[in-house]
Parts: structure tokens; C-alpha cells; sequence
């Protein structure tokens, strides 16, 4: 949604209680545009993404006072590498996209395109996908513009490279090919999305266009997983005879510094559970300005890059990055932490989940091998993870354990608040004893079942 976008919608919108044009609201399971942001327990929530899933510096540092000034000073990184700012009201939305405006940051009209987060600097990349991205915004705008795209439509152009996308699954997948191709695929990651076209950048963005015209004539609502097969074949009768190897690349760990083959360096970023105050983001990019850094790319993992830090000013920079609660070093265990806000923050949360993490993180060294993600949710929304897993929901009778689920399920154990470090305690006590060799943390979790876990849980 582009700011301009977002200034007519509050226009048209109905006034609140000062006479001011109140936002539009956004029904929960949708994207929070800038003119339909969306209710949550701490008020209002924007989610954006710049053109490229990059800004400089002193764009960044001005969303951050932005944040501060006109929402409750939280900013957010989600899974899919995209920025939220928490704390909105009806009446500060507006103002908010008035400091986008003048910080000069583009947020594109329609779905998010999430692209490789390195785009044109990651001298492995095989393709720039920013290039066929702005190609597809032109040649595709009406069909991306429409209202009977589902909201949450999921789109990703993946440049190949350091840091590729091929972990993260979408409707609609772009893939680099080795000699200038791209693969078009839908509905799934890199390992099994369904190949539907295959050929130079304009075939790629005429078969997005027919796939986009066969979504909105499905109607509302409808995903990639909804076509019916009969009706994608008749669109693409040569899909099955594309030669692809499916393929979940390993990437580049996002924590940590790494010096690119051009001697580039940049410095991978993680606020601590995606989650950052204004004033530490600030703090933060002003040292990072002085050491030479010069734009920002958002990227998957919670977390971002910074890039053009020297290679001398490395080791101070991770200590001043720790110092204002992030993380610049890979194989930390909150990479394997997904935390809402929590109480205190949120007004629908039951718990102080960042502070139930680091306990947990002490306490059950057994639950954090890599194998699993803890989703720390502070109410059954569910808000910081939208996939299964290890889920811990707060509720006003205390805890809801779920082995592998999602945070509105039932839960497989309750847990009575004052019971929860005891309970988390007995349940890595339990993997550690029932674990085989070589099995992981997962696996053992999925091999006790609900029922062992619940004995485990009971023992005194």
C-alpha cells in the first residue's frame, strides 16, 4: 500500500472522537497495511515492508522515532523479514504515514514480494530479483491491485545467493535458474512448491499474471493451495514436463559477520525475539553509522543486515549490539524462540513471555538443539507464529502446553501458572532421559507423544 494510498483511505474513513479521520481497521488474518492497520491487545498494528526490504540508516532510525512518537515505541521483524509497529491509534496512523512520506520510504501498492534479502550486493546470487520485481509491479499492477487477491497472498522472487529464500513458503514462487531462466511455482518452499513455468524474465511474469487472474476469477479469499488441478494444467499444459530438482538450500546463518567474495562485510542483526525498542534500534544505527554502515536489509529470521560496517569495527559493534538487547552471534537460542509481546506490552497477553524465554532457556537447555521452534504465544492468537509448533498459550487458568500445534488448539496438558518452571524443568528432564542417541529433541517429543509428555509432566 503506498503512502498516498493510505492518506486517501484515512480520508475517506469515519472520524473519531476529535473530528480526526480515524484508520480504517483491518480484520484479524489479514496484512496490517498503513490503511488498514489491525486491532491488537497494545492498539493498533502496522506491517510493512520498503521497496527491496531495504532503507538507509536515517530511514530507519526515522521509522524508529516515528514508532516512538506515534504507536508505543515497539518495533517488530517478523519471521518473513517484514517491520511492524506496534502501539498505533486511529488518529496517529495517519501521522505515521506523513513520516514515511517525508523520511522518503516507498512501500508498494498490493501483496508484500519478499525478496533475497542480499539483492544485488551477494556476489553468489544467480539473479537481482529486484529487477523482475519492479518489472512485475508494472506489467501486473491492476491484477495486484485487486480486492479479490487474498490478503495474505504470499509472494517471493528468490535471487538464489548467501542468503536465498528457499526455507520460506508462498503462494507464488520466482526462482533464479542457472542461464538467466526463472521457475515459477506455487504453493509451498523450496522443496515442494509445484513447478508451473519455466522460461526468460517476461514468460515468468506472464505465468504470475496467469495465476493471479486465476485466483481472483476463484474469488476472495482464494490461495494457491485452492486451485483446482484440472484448471492449472489447462493454464500450464507444459508444467509437467519442466525438469526441476526441488531443493531446500542451505543459507547463511543471519547472526554474525560475514565477509561477502567482493570483501563486502556486513553484520546480521537479531533484536532479541524479533522485538526491539525504538530508542535501543536508534542507539543502535547511530553506531553503526559511525563505523561506516550505510543501508539496512530486512531479512527472514527476525532479524537484519547491516551493510558497509569495516572489518575492524566488528568486534565493537557486536558488544555495543548486545548492549542494547540484540544479538550479533549465530547458534544463540532465542533463533529458536517465536515470542509475541507478551503482557505488559500486549493487553490480550496473560504471561511476560520474553521473560518465561530466558528462564526456559536456562532452565531446559534439552528443549533448544535446533530441531524444534518454542512458540512462547501470551493468548490463544497466536500472533507470533503461524506454524505449528512446541506451544506454550496463556490463558486466565494459567498454561496450555501443545506439542505441535498452533496456539488456538487444544492444548494436550494445562498448566497451572505457578507450576510452569516446575513443568518445564520435568519435560526436559524427561527428553534428556528418553532421548536415543543421535535422535533430536523433536523427534523424541513426537516419539512420547501427548501421553508420555503428560506423565512426565505429573511426576512429583
Amino acid at each position: 500500500m503506498s503512502i498516498k494510498a493510505a492518506k486517501a483511505n484515512d480520508r475517506t474513513g469515519e472520524a473519531d472522537l476529535h473530528g480526526r479521520p480515524a484508520a480504517k481497521m483491518h480484520r484479524r488474518g489479514a496484512c496490517p497495511a498503513l490503511a488498514a492497520p489491525m486491532p491488537t491487545g497494545d492498539g493498533l498494528l502496522v506491517r510493512l515492508r520498503p521497496t527491496g526490504g531495504a532503507l538507509t540508516l536515517s530511514q530507519f532510525a526515522s521509522l524508529a522515532r516515528s514508532a516512538a512518537a506515534h504507536g508505543n515505541g515497539i518495533l517488530e521483524i517478523t519471521a518473513r523479514g517484514n517491520l511492524q509497529i506496534r502501539g498505533l491509534r486511529a488518529e496517529t496512523v495517519g501521522q505515521l504515514a506523513v513520516d514515511i512520506d517525508a523520511a522518503g520510504i516507498t512501500v508498494p501498492e498490493g501483496p508484500a514480494i519478499e525478496t533475497s534479502p542480499l539483492h544485488g550486493i551477494d556476489p553468489k546470487e544467480i539473479s537481482d530479483p529486484a529487477a523482475i520485481e519492479m518489472a512485475l509491479r508494472v506489467a501486473l499492477h491492476d491484477l495486484l491491485a485487486s480486492p479479490r487477491l487474498a490478503p495474505k497472498l504470499s509472494l517471493i522472487i528468490d535471487g538464489g545467493g548467501s542468503f536465498g529464500l528457499s526455507a520460506l513458503s508462498a503462494d507464488i514462487r520466482i526462482v533464479a535458474q542457472f542461464g538467466a531462466d526463472w521457475l515459477v511455482a506455487i504453493n509451498g518452499d523450496g522443496e515442494t512448491a509445484m513447478p508451473v513455468a519455466i522460461g526468460p524474465a517476461e514468460a515468468a511474469i506472464s505465468a504470475v499474471g496467469e495465476i493471479l487472474s486465476l485466483l481472483a476469477t476463484l474469488g476472495q479469499g482464494r490461495r494457491a493451495r485452492d486451485i483446482d488441478m484440472t484448471l492449472l494444467r489447462a493454464r500450464f499444459p507444459a508444467m509437467d514436463g519442466i525438469q526441476f530438482i526441488s531443493s531446500r538450500a542451505a543459507v547463511m546463518p543471519l547472526a554474525g559477520s560475514h565477509r561477502l567474495d567482493d570483501g563486502k562485510i556486513i553484520l546480521g542483526v537479531r533484536p532479541e525475539f524479533g522485538q526491539m525498542r525504538a530508542s535501543d534500534l536508534i542507539a543502535l544505527l547511530d553506531l553503526a553509522k559511525a563505523r561506516g554502515a550505510t543501508t539496512i536489509r530486512l531479512a527472514p529470521g527476525r532479524g537484519f543486515f547491516l551493510v558497509g560496517i569495516s572489518a575492524d569495527a566488528v568486534p565493537a559493534m557486536q558488544a555495543a549490539a548486545a548492549r542494547h538487547g540484540f544479538t550479533c552471534q549465530s547458534g544463540e537460542n532465542t533463533e529458536h524462540i517465536a515470542a509475541c509481546a507478551g503482557a505488559g506490552a500486549c493487553g490480550s497477553a496473560f504471561y511476560e513471555t520474553r521473560t518465561l524465554a530466558r528462564r526456559l532457556i536456562a532452565a531446559a537447555p534439552a528443549l533448544f538443539d535446533g530441531s524444534l521452534t518454542l512458540h512462547l504465544s501470551g493468548c490463544a492468537k497466536g500472533c507470533a507464529h503461524a506454524r505449528p509448533a512446541l506451544t506454550l498459550t496463556g490463558s486466565a487458568e494459567g498454561y496450555g502446553l501443545i506439542l505441535n500445534g498452533l496456539a488456538a488448539d487444544q492444548p494436550d496438558e494445562r498448566i497451572a501458572g505457578g507450576r510452569i518452571d516446575f513443568a518445564i524443568e520435568r519435560l526436559a528432564r524427561s527428553i534428556e532421559d528418553n532421548k536415543d542417541a543421535g535422535e533430536s529433541t523433536a523427534a523424541c517429543l513426537t516419539r512420547l507423544g501427548a501421553i508420555g509428555v503428560s506423565k512426565a509432566l505429573r511426576q512429583e
